[in-house]
């Protein structure tokens, strides 16, 4: 049985995956631009009522990996903010203008963090090198990364996410996610070896996790 994190955008569908029996939540807002920061009060109102590890991500608008200093600023305030909410752990991903993982921005955050473990989302596969990429983030304290391989889709992705789980040899933990389905995890898993899978449950285009969705990710 994979353990299975559910990208939620709404509470409502952090309701579904905790009944449903998910892992873990990664809370965002912003579905139409790939996850943003959620709001302070459906933040704190969801710890509330669940009581599996949420993980709140850091991103202040969609589009690209490089922020300005007000960005920044603005991540490292709302990091400060949800913190004081008892979240069990954040998801950020900061790249320079070159599509480097920059290890300034990224540290601080991660300190800032502590003791709440960090995953580095899919600004991974933007960018460049999948060995060197992997070491930086490593480098940097992230806990977890959030990745397809570097490609469209984890089906695409697939021998790259089997080479990082190699790559990373228990340094990191390799959370499989992009395209992810009830209907590709068997496959996905027994050749890339990954422990950890992650999926929005999105089944109809819509908003919400379907809560069959989530049974079948978790028992495949």
């Amino acid at each position: 049985m994979s353990k299975i994190e559910i990208a939620c955008f709404n509470p409502e569908s952090a309701i579904i995956a905790f009944e449903n029996g998910a892992d873990r939540i990664e809370l965002c807002d912003g579905l139409s631009e790939g996850g943003t920061t959620p709001g302070f009060e459906i933040t704190k109102e969801l710890r509330a009522q669940i009581n599996i590890p949420i993980f709140v991500m850091i991103r202040p608008r969609g589009g690209d990996f490089t922020y300005s200093d007000e960005e920044f600023e603005q991540m490292k305030n709302d990091l400060t903010h949800l913190k004081s909410l008892k979240v069990d752990g954040f998801v950020f991903g900061i790249l320079d203008a070159n599509d480097e993982v920059n290890r300034e921005q990224n540290r601080i955050l991660v300190e800032m963090a502590a003791p709440f473990p960090c995953t580095f989302h899919r600004a991974f596969d933007r960018a460049n090198d999948l060995k060197d990429s992997l070491e930086k983030v490593i480098d940097c304290g992230f806990k977890t990364i959030l990745t397809s391989g570097q490609k469209p889709n984890v089906s695409e992705g697939k021998e790259n996410l089997k080479k990082l789980v190699e790559l990373s040899n228990g340094r990191i933990e390799i959370l499989v996610g992009g395209g992810l389905r009830s209907s590709n995890i068997e496959e996905i898993r027994s050749l890339t070896k990954a422990g950890y899978f992650h999926s929005s449950a999105i089944t109809d285009g819509g908003a919400f996790a379907n809560a069959d969705e989530v049974v079948a990710l978790k028992t495949k």
